[in-house]
Protein backbone atom coordinates (compact mmCIF):
# COMPACT_ATOMS: atom_id res chain seq x y z
CA UNK A 1 0.00 0.00 0.00
CA UNK A 2 1.36 3.51 -0.71
CA UNK A 3 1.56 6.63 1.28
CA UNK A 4 -1.47 8.11 -1.04
CA UNK A 5 -4.50 6.39 -0.18
CA UNK A 6 -7.66 6.05 -2.30
CA UNK A 7 -10.66 8.19 -0.64
CA UNK A 8 -14.42 7.79 -1.74
CA UNK A 9 -16.48 10.65 -1.31
CA UNK A 10 -20.54 9.91 -0.92
CA UNK A 11 -21.10 9.24 -4.62
CA UNK A 12 -17.75 6.29 -4.42
CA UNK A 13 -15.54 8.59 -6.48
CA UNK A 14 -12.28 8.50 -5.70
CA UNK A 15 -9.82 11.29 -5.51
CA UNK A 16 -5.99 10.66 -4.68
CA UNK A 17 -4.71 12.38 -1.18
CA UNK A 18 -1.56 12.81 0.33
CA UNK A 19 -0.81 10.40 3.20
CA UNK A 20 -0.37 12.23 6.06
CA UNK A 21 -1.08 11.40 9.80
CA UNK A 22 -4.83 10.38 10.69
CA UNK A 23 -7.05 9.00 13.17
CA UNK A 24 -5.18 6.11 14.57
CA UNK A 25 -8.54 4.05 15.45
CA UNK A 26 -9.94 4.20 11.68
CA UNK A 27 -11.24 8.16 11.94
CA UNK A 28 -8.71 8.99 8.78
CA UNK A 29 -7.24 6.77 6.43
CA UNK A 30 -4.61 4.58 7.61
CA UNK A 31 -0.89 4.68 5.53
CA UNK A 32 2.17 2.69 6.51
CA UNK A 33 4.35 5.70 7.34
CA UNK A 34 4.68 4.79 10.99
CA UNK A 35 4.58 0.85 10.11
CA UNK A 36 7.72 -1.20 11.87
CA UNK A 37 7.45 -3.53 9.34
CA UNK A 38 8.40 -1.47 6.50
CA UNK A 39 8.31 -3.58 2.96
CA UNK A 40 7.90 -6.81 5.07
CA UNK A 41 4.98 -8.78 5.60
CA UNK A 42 3.53 -6.94 9.12
CA UNK A 43 2.99 -10.57 10.42
CA UNK A 44 6.60 -11.35 10.72
CA UNK A 45 6.91 -8.19 12.55
CA UNK A 46 3.82 -9.16 14.88
CA UNK A 47 5.22 -12.28 15.76
CA UNK A 48 8.99 -11.00 16.67
CA UNK A 49 7.97 -7.88 18.79
CA UNK A 50 5.14 -10.64 20.84
CA UNK A 51 8.36 -12.62 21.86
CA UNK A 52 9.57 -10.47 24.39
CA UNK A 53 6.31 -8.64 25.23
CA UNK A 54 5.25 -12.75 25.77
CA UNK A 55 8.60 -13.47 28.14
CA UNK A 56 7.63 -9.92 30.09
CA UNK A 57 4.16 -10.71 31.12
CA UNK A 58 5.12 -14.38 31.95
CA UNK A 59 7.90 -13.16 34.68
CA UNK A 60 4.48 -11.60 36.66
CA UNK A 61 3.35 -15.08 36.99
CA UNK A 62 6.42 -18.12 36.67
CA UNK A 63 7.51 -16.95 39.77
CA UNK A 64 4.87 -16.83 42.08
CA UNK A 65 4.77 -21.23 42.88
CA UNK A 66 8.51 -20.83 43.54
CA UNK A 67 8.71 -18.46 46.62
CA UNK A 68 8.85 -21.28 48.99
CA UNK A 69 11.95 -22.75 47.15
CA UNK A 70 13.10 -19.04 47.28
CA UNK A 71 12.98 -18.32 50.81
CA UNK A 72 14.18 -21.61 52.23
CA UNK A 73 17.68 -21.38 49.67
CA UNK A 74 18.51 -17.37 50.68
CA UNK A 75 17.83 -18.08 54.15
CA UNK A 76 14.54 -16.16 54.27
CA UNK A 77 11.20 -16.19 55.40
CA UNK A 78 7.95 -17.00 52.91
CA UNK A 79 7.05 -13.27 53.61
CA UNK A 80 10.28 -11.32 53.09
CA UNK A 81 10.03 -13.84 49.66
CA UNK A 82 6.87 -11.94 48.92
CA UNK A 83 8.94 -9.19 47.84
CA UNK A 84 10.39 -10.39 44.71
CA UNK A 85 7.23 -10.19 43.40
CA UNK A 86 6.35 -6.91 44.72
CA UNK A 87 9.24 -5.03 44.01
CA UNK A 88 8.80 -6.31 40.14
CA UNK A 89 4.79 -4.84 40.00
CA UNK A 90 6.19 -1.43 41.84
CA UNK A 91 9.35 -0.95 39.21
CA UNK A 92 7.15 -2.19 36.11
CA UNK A 93 4.01 0.46 37.23
CA UNK A 94 6.47 3.29 37.44
CA UNK A 95 8.06 2.74 33.71
CA UNK A 96 4.76 2.37 32.05
CA UNK A 97 4.23 5.56 32.20
CA UNK A 98 7.55 6.96 30.88
CA UNK A 99 7.29 4.44 27.83
CA UNK A 100 6.06 6.67 25.58
CA UNK A 101 8.19 9.41 26.11
CA UNK A 102 11.12 7.09 26.04
CA UNK A 103 10.42 5.64 22.79
CA UNK A 104 9.77 8.94 21.24
CA UNK A 105 13.07 10.00 22.59
CA UNK A 106 14.88 6.96 21.52
CA UNK A 107 12.89 5.55 18.88
CA UNK A 108 10.60 2.75 19.34
CA UNK A 109 13.43 0.00 18.09
CA UNK A 110 16.03 1.20 20.26
CA UNK A 111 13.86 1.71 23.37
CA UNK A 112 12.80 -2.08 22.68
CA UNK A 113 15.79 -3.36 21.77
CA UNK A 114 17.27 -1.34 25.06
CA UNK A 115 14.72 -3.21 27.21
CA UNK A 116 15.11 -6.27 26.01
CA UNK A 117 18.78 -6.17 26.55
CA UNK A 118 18.47 -4.92 30.11
CA UNK A 119 15.96 -7.61 30.81
CA UNK A 120 17.84 -10.09 29.65
CA UNK A 121 20.90 -9.05 31.68
CA UNK A 122 18.64 -8.33 35.05
CA UNK A 123 17.21 -12.55 34.14
CA UNK A 124 20.91 -13.74 34.87
CA UNK A 125 21.50 -11.57 37.73
CA UNK A 126 18.18 -13.01 39.16
CA UNK A 127 19.33 -16.59 38.08
CA UNK A 128 22.91 -15.95 39.83
CA UNK A 129 21.34 -13.62 43.14
CA UNK A 130 23.29 -15.10 46.34
CA UNK A 131 20.98 -13.49 48.39
CA UNK A 132 17.53 -12.01 48.78
CA UNK A 133 17.92 -8.79 48.66
CA UNK A 134 20.43 -8.65 45.54
CA UNK A 135 17.32 -10.86 44.33
CA UNK A 136 15.18 -7.99 44.86
CA UNK A 137 17.19 -5.69 43.54
CA UNK A 138 17.72 -7.21 40.29
CA UNK A 139 14.26 -8.27 39.87
CA UNK A 140 13.74 -4.06 40.39
CA UNK A 141 15.76 -3.67 37.64
CA UNK A 142 13.89 -6.28 35.27
CA UNK A 143 10.61 -4.73 36.17
CA UNK A 144 11.76 -1.26 35.03
CA UNK A 145 13.17 -2.80 31.74
CA UNK A 146 10.35 -4.78 31.37
CA UNK A 147 7.67 -2.39 32.05
CA UNK A 148 8.04 -0.77 28.21
CA UNK A 149 7.81 -3.59 26.40
CA UNK A 150 3.95 -4.50 26.44
CA UNK A 151 3.30 -0.65 25.46
CA UNK A 152 6.08 -0.36 22.45
CA UNK A 153 4.88 -3.30 21.09
CA UNK A 154 1.31 -2.41 20.99
CA UNK A 155 1.51 0.86 19.59
CA UNK A 156 3.96 -1.05 16.89
CA UNK A 157 0.96 -3.44 16.19
CA UNK A 158 -1.26 -0.13 16.07
CA UNK A 159 0.36 1.66 13.72
CA UNK A 160 1.65 -1.00 11.25
CA UNK A 161 -2.01 -2.88 10.49
CA UNK A 162 -4.97 -0.75 9.10
CA UNK A 163 -8.08 -1.09 11.05
CA UNK A 164 -9.24 -3.71 8.73
CA UNK A 165 -6.61 -6.20 10.52
CA UNK A 166 -5.92 -4.65 13.08
CA UNK A 167 -8.09 -6.62 15.73
CA UNK A 168 -6.39 -9.69 14.14
CA UNK A 169 -2.92 -8.22 14.99
CA UNK A 170 -3.65 -7.73 18.67
CA UNK A 171 -4.93 -11.29 18.73
CA UNK A 172 -1.33 -12.52 18.58
CA UNK A 173 -0.56 -9.71 21.24
CA UNK A 174 -3.18 -11.16 23.04
CA UNK A 175 -1.12 -13.60 23.79
CA UNK A 176 1.32 -12.14 25.72
CA UNK A 177 -1.48 -10.58 28.66
CA UNK A 178 -3.99 -13.60 28.28
CA UNK A 179 -2.17 -16.67 27.82
CA UNK A 180 1.29 -15.91 29.72
CA UNK A 181 -0.23 -15.36 33.15
CA UNK A 182 -2.36 -18.92 32.34
CA UNK A 183 0.68 -21.08 31.70
CA UNK A 184 2.91 -18.78 34.07
CA UNK A 185 1.98 -21.49 37.26
CA UNK A 186 2.17 -24.59 35.10
CA UNK A 187 5.50 -23.80 33.73
CA UNK A 188 7.17 -22.02 36.63
CA UNK A 189 6.05 -25.22 38.94
CA UNK A 190 7.35 -27.70 36.38
CA UNK A 191 10.72 -26.14 36.18
CA UNK A 192 11.20 -25.30 40.48
CA UNK A 193 10.23 -29.02 40.70
CA UNK A 194 12.48 -30.32 37.90
CA UNK A 195 15.45 -28.36 38.31
CA UNK A 196 16.16 -25.31 40.42
CA UNK A 197 14.11 -21.88 40.82
CA UNK A 198 16.87 -20.30 39.23
CA UNK A 199 16.22 -21.74 36.28
CA UNK A 200 12.85 -19.62 36.28
CA UNK A 201 15.07 -16.60 35.67
CA UNK A 202 18.00 -18.07 33.41
CA UNK A 203 15.49 -19.27 30.49
CA UNK A 204 15.11 -14.99 30.14
CA UNK A 205 18.60 -14.96 29.21
CA UNK A 206 18.15 -16.80 25.67
CA UNK A 207 14.58 -15.87 25.00
CA UNK A 208 15.70 -12.40 25.19
CA UNK A 209 19.09 -12.68 22.65
CA UNK A 210 16.68 -14.14 19.99
CA UNK A 211 14.26 -11.51 20.66
CA UNK A 212 17.61 -9.19 20.06
CA UNK A 213 18.46 -10.73 16.55
CA UNK A 214 14.94 -11.15 15.07
CA UNK A 215 14.26 -7.83 15.93
CA UNK A 216 17.68 -6.03 14.50
CA UNK A 217 16.99 -7.85 11.51
CA UNK A 218 13.08 -7.64 10.56
CA UNK A 219 11.86 -4.52 12.44
CA UNK A 220 12.31 -1.22 10.93
CA UNK A 221 12.32 2.68 12.42
CA UNK A 222 10.27 4.16 10.31
CA UNK A 223 11.55 7.28 8.12
CA UNK A 224 8.75 9.64 9.76
CA UNK A 225 9.44 8.85 13.41
CA UNK A 226 12.82 9.33 12.85
CA UNK A 227 12.15 12.97 11.52
CA UNK A 228 9.97 13.32 14.68
CA UNK A 229 12.80 12.37 16.78
CA UNK A 230 15.36 14.51 15.39
CA UNK A 231 12.65 17.34 15.53
CA UNK A 232 12.01 16.44 19.70
CA UNK A 233 15.68 16.53 20.23
CA UNK A 234 16.59 19.69 18.00
CA UNK A 235 13.68 21.49 20.01
CA UNK A 236 14.95 20.17 23.08
CA UNK A 237 14.38 17.15 25.19
CA UNK A 238 11.23 18.15 27.61
CA UNK A 239 10.25 15.87 30.22
CA UNK A 240 7.42 16.58 32.53
CA UNK A 241 9.81 15.62 35.66
CA UNK A 242 7.78 17.08 38.30
CA UNK A 243 5.06 14.52 36.55
CA UNK A 244 7.35 11.62 36.40
CA UNK A 245 8.04 11.87 39.77
CA UNK A 246 4.52 12.29 41.27
CA UNK A 247 3.28 9.08 39.08
CA UNK A 248 6.11 7.17 40.38
CA UNK A 249 5.40 7.69 43.63
CA UNK A 250 1.38 7.17 43.37
CA UNK A 251 1.78 4.12 41.14
CA UNK A 252 4.78 2.67 43.25
CA UNK A 253 3.10 3.19 46.32
CA UNK A 254 -0.16 2.43 45.51
CA UNK A 255 1.26 -1.06 44.18
CA UNK A 256 2.89 -1.58 47.68
CA UNK A 257 -0.25 -1.00 49.13
CA UNK A 258 -2.10 -3.35 47.21
CA UNK A 259 0.32 -5.81 47.37
CA UNK A 260 0.93 -5.83 51.08
CA UNK A 261 -2.48 -4.83 52.61
CA UNK A 262 -3.48 -8.12 53.23
CA UNK A 263 -0.46 -9.40 54.75
CA UNK A 264 0.12 -6.25 57.01
CA UNK A 265 -3.64 -6.35 58.12
CA UNK A 266 -4.15 -2.92 56.10
CA UNK A 267 -4.25 0.02 57.96
CA UNK A 268 -3.48 -1.04 61.26
CA UNK A 269 -0.46 -1.42 59.86
CA UNK A 270 1.78 1.70 59.99
CA UNK A 271 3.37 0.83 56.50
CA UNK A 272 -0.01 0.68 54.86
CA UNK A 273 -1.36 3.97 55.78
CA UNK A 274 1.84 5.56 55.10
CA UNK A 275 1.71 4.39 51.39
CA UNK A 276 -1.92 4.78 51.08
CA UNK A 277 -1.79 8.28 51.86
CA UNK A 278 1.64 8.66 49.59
CA UNK A 279 -0.40 7.16 46.70
CA UNK A 280 -3.59 9.10 47.34
CA UNK A 281 -1.44 12.71 47.68
CA UNK A 282 0.96 12.42 44.63
CA UNK A 283 -1.91 10.41 42.59
CA UNK A 284 -3.95 13.46 42.86
CA UNK A 285 -1.31 16.05 42.39
CA UNK A 286 -0.28 13.77 39.40
CA UNK A 287 -4.07 14.44 37.53
CA UNK A 288 -3.94 18.37 39.11
CA UNK A 289 -0.48 18.59 37.46
CA UNK A 290 -1.26 16.66 34.05
CA UNK A 291 -4.39 18.69 33.28
CA UNK A 292 -2.01 21.92 33.85
CA UNK A 293 1.12 21.12 31.41
CA UNK A 294 1.31 22.31 28.65
CA UNK A 295 3.54 19.53 27.31
CA UNK A 296 2.11 16.25 29.37
CA UNK A 297 3.71 12.96 30.29
CA UNK A 298 0.40 11.46 30.13
CA UNK A 299 -2.21 12.94 28.04
CA UNK A 300 -5.06 12.51 30.22
CA UNK A 301 -7.25 14.99 28.09
CA UNK A 302 -7.55 11.92 25.53
CA UNK A 303 -10.00 10.66 28.50
CA UNK A 304 -12.58 13.40 26.82
CA UNK A 305 -12.57 10.82 24.07
CA UNK A 306 -15.46 8.81 24.68
CA UNK A 307 -14.39 5.24 23.53
CA UNK A 308 -10.77 5.78 25.11
CA UNK A 309 -12.34 6.20 28.43
CA UNK A 310 -15.14 3.85 28.12
CA UNK A 311 -12.36 1.53 26.94
CA UNK A 312 -9.94 2.17 29.50
CA UNK A 313 -12.66 1.88 32.50
CA UNK A 314 -13.46 -1.41 30.90
CA UNK A 315 -9.85 -3.09 30.24
CA UNK A 316 -8.95 -1.97 34.10
CA UNK A 317 -12.25 -4.07 35.41
CA UNK A 318 -11.16 -6.72 32.58
CA UNK A 319 -7.34 -6.45 34.67
CA UNK A 320 -9.52 -7.17 37.89
CA UNK A 321 -11.26 -10.31 36.92
CA UNK A 322 -8.13 -11.97 34.57
CA UNK A 323 -5.71 -11.36 37.35
CA UNK A 324 -7.82 -11.85 39.96
CA UNK A 325 -8.92 -15.45 38.86
CA UNK A 326 -5.33 -15.91 37.48
CA UNK A 327 -3.74 -15.45 41.07
CA UNK A 328 -6.16 -17.65 43.47
CA UNK A 329 -8.06 -20.59 41.08
CA UNK A 330 -4.13 -22.27 42.20
CA UNK A 331 -4.52 -21.17 44.94
CA UNK A 332 -8.22 -22.99 45.47
CA UNK A 333 -6.94 -26.14 43.93
CA UNK A 334 -3.98 -26.38 46.40
CA UNK A 335 -5.55 -25.29 49.44
CA UNK A 336 -8.11 -27.15 49.31
CA UNK A 337 -7.62 -29.95 46.87
CA UNK A 338 -3.85 -30.04 47.71
CA UNK A 339 -2.61 -30.58 44.30
CA UNK A 340 0.98 -29.58 43.52
CA UNK A 341 1.93 -26.57 41.63
CA UNK A 342 2.55 -28.24 38.52
CA UNK A 343 -1.01 -30.30 39.01
CA UNK A 344 -2.67 -27.20 39.84
CA UNK A 345 -0.78 -25.57 36.52
CA UNK A 346 -1.82 -28.39 34.36
CA UNK A 347 -5.50 -28.01 35.41
CA UNK A 348 -5.43 -24.21 34.34
CA UNK A 349 -4.82 -25.70 31.05
CA UNK A 350 -7.78 -26.08 29.77
CA UNK A 351 -8.09 -22.38 29.87
CA UNK A 352 -4.66 -21.39 27.76
CA UNK A 353 -6.20 -23.47 25.19
CA UNK A 354 -9.63 -22.38 24.72
CA UNK A 355 -8.43 -19.06 25.08
CA UNK A 356 -6.11 -19.70 22.03
CA UNK A 357 -9.02 -20.64 20.21
CA UNK A 358 -10.98 -17.52 21.08
CA UNK A 359 -8.40 -15.51 20.10
CA UNK A 360 -8.71 -17.21 17.02
CA UNK A 361 -12.01 -16.43 16.15
CA UNK A 362 -12.16 -12.92 17.78
CA UNK A 363 -9.28 -12.07 15.19
CA UNK A 364 -11.36 -13.14 12.61
CA UNK A 365 -14.93 -11.88 13.55
CA UNK A 366 -13.34 -7.82 14.47
CA UNK A 367 -13.11 -6.86 10.95
CA UNK A 368 -16.77 -7.54 10.45
CA UNK A 369 -18.52 -7.38 13.89
CA UNK A 370 -18.52 -3.70 15.92
CA UNK A 371 -15.93 -3.87 19.00
CA UNK A 372 -18.70 -3.26 21.59
CA UNK A 373 -20.62 -6.92 20.24
CA UNK A 374 -17.48 -8.55 20.70
CA UNK A 375 -17.05 -6.95 24.24
CA UNK A 376 -20.73 -7.75 24.96
CA UNK A 377 -19.96 -11.44 24.12
CA UNK A 378 -17.32 -12.08 26.07
CA UNK A 379 -18.47 -10.28 29.22
CA UNK A 380 -21.29 -12.76 29.24
CA UNK A 381 -19.52 -15.45 28.71
CA UNK A 382 -17.04 -14.61 31.81
CA UNK A 383 -19.36 -13.96 34.09
CA UNK A 384 -21.45 -17.24 33.08
CA UNK A 385 -18.09 -18.88 33.37
CA UNK A 386 -17.83 -17.31 37.09
CA UNK A 387 -21.70 -18.09 37.94
CA UNK A 388 -20.32 -21.98 36.89
CA UNK A 389 -17.42 -21.66 39.01
CA UNK A 390 -20.10 -20.62 42.12
CA UNK A 391 -20.92 -24.25 41.60
CA UNK A 392 -18.06 -25.84 42.86
CA UNK A 393 -17.81 -28.16 45.82
CA UNK A 394 -15.04 -29.52 47.49
CA UNK A 395 -15.43 -32.98 45.84
CA UNK A 396 -14.71 -31.54 42.33
CA UNK A 397 -13.00 -33.88 39.72
CA UNK A 398 -9.84 -32.45 37.98
CA UNK A 399 -12.16 -32.59 34.91
CA UNK A 400 -14.56 -30.21 36.37
CA UNK A 401 -11.83 -28.32 37.20
CA UNK A 402 -10.29 -27.93 33.83
CA UNK A 403 -13.56 -27.43 32.06
CA UNK A 404 -15.06 -24.61 34.81
CA UNK A 405 -11.40 -22.83 34.27
CA UNK A 406 -12.09 -23.08 30.20
CA UNK A 407 -15.98 -21.46 30.52
CA UNK A 408 -14.24 -18.61 32.82
CA UNK A 409 -11.88 -17.88 30.09
CA UNK A 410 -12.88 -18.36 27.21
CA UNK A 411 -14.53 -14.83 26.87
CA UNK A 412 -11.52 -12.49 27.76
CA UNK A 413 -10.01 -12.45 24.66
CA UNK A 414 -13.84 -11.32 23.06
CA UNK A 415 -13.00 -8.30 25.43
CA UNK A 416 -9.52 -7.49 25.65
CA UNK A 417 -8.87 -7.49 21.92
CA UNK A 418 -12.02 -5.26 20.73
CA UNK A 419 -11.59 -2.92 23.83
CA UNK A 420 -7.79 -2.41 22.60
CA UNK A 421 -9.17 -1.69 18.68
CA UNK A 422 -12.06 0.51 20.11
CA UNK A 423 -10.24 2.77 22.43
CA UNK A 424 -8.16 4.20 19.38
CA UNK A 425 -11.11 4.91 17.50
CA UNK A 426 -11.00 9.22 16.78
CA UNK A 427 -7.70 9.36 18.26
CA UNK A 428 -4.72 11.14 16.55
CA UNK A 429 -2.17 8.70 15.52
CA UNK A 430 0.57 10.59 17.15
CA UNK A 431 -1.23 9.98 20.61
CA UNK A 432 -1.15 6.08 19.74
CA UNK A 433 1.67 6.05 22.41
CA UNK A 434 0.04 7.60 25.02
CA UNK A 435 -2.70 6.05 24.50
CA UNK A 436 -1.39 2.80 24.85
CA UNK A 437 0.65 3.61 28.01
CA UNK A 438 -2.26 4.59 29.67
CA UNK A 439 -4.33 1.73 28.50
CA UNK A 440 -1.36 -0.82 30.17
CA UNK A 441 -1.20 1.40 33.37
CA UNK A 442 -4.70 1.11 34.06
CA UNK A 443 -4.99 -2.84 33.03
CA UNK A 444 -1.83 -3.42 35.72
CA UNK A 445 -4.00 -1.40 38.19
CA UNK A 446 -6.95 -3.64 37.49
CA UNK A 447 -4.93 -5.99 38.27
CA UNK A 448 -3.32 -5.16 41.35
CA UNK A 449 -6.65 -4.38 42.35
CA UNK A 450 -8.06 -7.40 41.44
CA UNK A 451 -5.65 -9.73 43.31
CA UNK A 452 -5.85 -7.61 46.73
CA UNK A 453 -9.85 -7.78 46.64
CA UNK A 454 -9.43 -11.51 46.19
CA UNK A 455 -7.16 -12.02 48.58
CA UNK A 456 -8.44 -9.66 51.14
CA UNK A 457 -12.45 -11.07 50.49
CA UNK A 458 -10.68 -14.49 51.20
CA UNK A 459 -9.56 -14.18 54.59
CA UNK A 460 -12.49 -12.34 55.60
CA UNK A 461 -15.01 -14.71 54.53
CA UNK A 462 -12.91 -17.76 55.65
CA UNK A 463 -12.65 -16.54 59.11
CA UNK A 464 -16.46 -15.94 59.06
CA UNK A 465 -17.42 -19.55 57.69
CA UNK A 466 -14.94 -20.81 60.12
CA UNK A 467 -16.31 -19.04 63.43
CA UNK A 468 -20.14 -20.07 62.25
CA UNK A 469 -19.20 -23.72 61.69
CA UNK A 470 -17.51 -23.77 65.06
CA UNK A 471 -19.99 -22.40 66.99
CA UNK A 472 -21.50 -26.11 67.09
CA UNK A 473 -18.87 -27.74 67.09
CA UNK A 474 -18.74 -28.73 70.84
CA UNK A 475 -20.14 -31.92 73.32
CA UNK A 476 -23.31 -30.56 73.63
CA UNK A 477 -24.04 -31.34 70.11
CA UNK A 478 -25.04 -34.68 69.59
CA UNK A 479 -24.00 -34.65 66.11
CA UNK A 480 -20.23 -33.58 66.77
CA UNK A 481 -20.03 -35.99 69.37
CA UNK A 482 -21.10 -38.85 67.46
CA UNK A 483 -18.61 -37.41 64.71
CA UNK A 484 -15.75 -37.38 66.69
CA UNK A 485 -16.68 -41.20 68.12
CA UNK A 486 -16.93 -43.19 64.64
CA UNK A 487 -13.70 -41.56 63.20
CA UNK A 488 -12.22 -42.61 66.85
CA UNK A 489 -13.24 -46.26 66.25
CA UNK A 490 -12.16 -46.20 62.69
CA UNK A 491 -9.09 -45.16 63.54
CA UNK A 492 -8.61 -47.23 66.88
CA UNK A 493 -9.65 -50.03 63.95
CA UNK A 494 -6.65 -48.73 62.13
CA UNK A 495 -4.28 -49.45 65.15
CA UNK A 496 -4.25 -46.20 66.82
CA UNK A 497 -4.57 -46.27 70.53
CA UNK A 498 -7.86 -44.70 72.33
CA UNK A 499 -6.27 -41.74 73.56
CA UNK A 500 -4.37 -40.91 70.41
CA UNK A 501 -7.08 -41.63 68.19
CA UNK A 502 -9.35 -39.61 70.14
CA UNK A 503 -6.87 -36.33 69.80
CA UNK A 504 -6.88 -37.67 65.62
CA UNK A 505 -10.36 -37.20 65.78
CA UNK A 506 -11.00 -33.83 66.95
CA UNK A 507 -8.14 -32.88 64.56
CA UNK A 508 -9.68 -34.25 61.01
CA UNK A 509 -12.93 -32.89 62.13
CA UNK A 510 -11.19 -29.32 62.47
CA UNK A 511 -9.13 -30.11 58.83
CA UNK A 512 -12.38 -30.60 57.69
CA UNK A 513 -13.94 -27.04 58.75
CA UNK A 514 -11.09 -25.33 57.22
CA UNK A 515 -11.37 -27.23 54.08
CA UNK A 516 -15.33 -26.45 53.78
CA UNK A 517 -14.56 -23.06 55.07
CA UNK A 518 -11.77 -22.27 52.47
CA UNK A 519 -13.95 -23.76 49.44
CA UNK A 520 -17.40 -21.47 50.70
CA UNK A 521 -14.76 -18.45 51.01
CA UNK A 522 -13.41 -19.15 47.27
CA UNK A 523 -17.31 -19.63 45.94
CA UNK A 524 -17.38 -15.71 47.27
CA UNK A 525 -14.87 -14.48 45.59
CA UNK A 526 -16.48 -15.99 42.26
CA UNK A 527 -19.62 -14.52 42.91
CA UNK A 528 -18.49 -10.83 43.51
CA UNK A 529 -16.51 -10.97 40.84
CA UNK A 530 -19.91 -11.77 38.43
CA UNK A 531 -21.26 -9.03 40.42
CA UNK A 532 -18.37 -6.65 39.28
CA UNK A 533 -18.38 -8.18 35.94
CA UNK A 534 -22.00 -7.66 35.33
CA UNK A 535 -21.96 -3.76 36.53
CA UNK A 536 -19.74 -3.16 33.12
CA UNK A 537 -22.13 -4.16 31.31
CA UNK A 538 -24.16 -1.01 30.64
CA UNK A 539 -20.94 1.16 29.55
CA UNK A 540 -20.82 -0.81 26.54
CA UNK A 541 -23.61 1.32 24.74
CA UNK A 542 -21.52 4.21 25.22
CA UNK A 543 -18.83 3.03 22.72
CA UNK A 544 -19.22 4.37 19.46
CA UNK A 545 -19.13 2.34 16.25
CA UNK A 546 -15.83 1.55 14.59
CA UNK A 547 -15.89 3.20 10.82
CA UNK A 548 -15.50 0.46 8.01
CA UNK A 549 -16.99 -2.10 10.31
CA UNK A 550 -19.99 -3.85 10.30
CA UNK A 551 -21.64 -1.76 6.91
CA UNK A 552 -20.14 -3.84 4.19
CA UNK A 553 -24.08 -4.31 2.91
CA UNK A 554 -25.22 -1.09 4.08
CA UNK A 555 -24.64 0.28 0.28
CA UNK A 556 -22.56 0.23 -2.71
CA UNK A 557 -20.80 3.34 -1.47
CA UNK A 558 -20.52 1.87 1.96
CA UNK A 559 -18.53 -1.34 0.31
CA UNK A 560 -16.20 0.71 -1.07
CA UNK A 561 -15.19 3.40 1.61
CA UNK A 562 -14.41 -0.46 3.44
CA UNK A 563 -12.39 -1.36 0.91
CA UNK A 564 -10.73 2.03 0.70
CA UNK A 565 -9.93 1.83 4.40
CA UNK A 566 -8.02 -1.91 3.61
Amino acid sequence: MSGAEERVDAGGAGRRTGGGSQGAGGGGRWTPERSAAGNRNPWVVATVISIAAFMEVLDIAIANVSLQHIAGSLSASYDESTWVLTSYLVSNAIVIPLSGWLSDVLGRKCYYMVSVGLFALASLLCGLAPSLAFLVTARVVQGMAGGGLQPVTQTMLVDSFPPRRRGQALAVFGLTVILAPTIGPTLGGYITDQYSWRWVFLINVPVGALSLLLVQALVTEPELLRRERRERWRRGLRLDVPGAALIALGLGFLEITMDRGQREDWFASTLIRTTAVVAAVSLLSFIVRELAAREPLLDLKLLAHRNFAVATLVIAIVGVVMFGTTQFVPQLLQQVLGYTATEAGLALTAGGLGTLVAMGAVGALSGRIQPRYLIGIGLTATILGLWHMNHLNAQMSFSQVAWARLWQVIGIPFMFIPLTDAGYVGLPRERTGQATAMMNVMRNLGGSIGISLVQTLLADREQFYQSRFTETLNPLNPNYTIGVERIRQALIGLGHSASEAGGLAVGEIYRTVQRQASMLAFLDCFWVLMVVGTLVIPTLLLLRSSPGIGVGRASPAARSAREASR
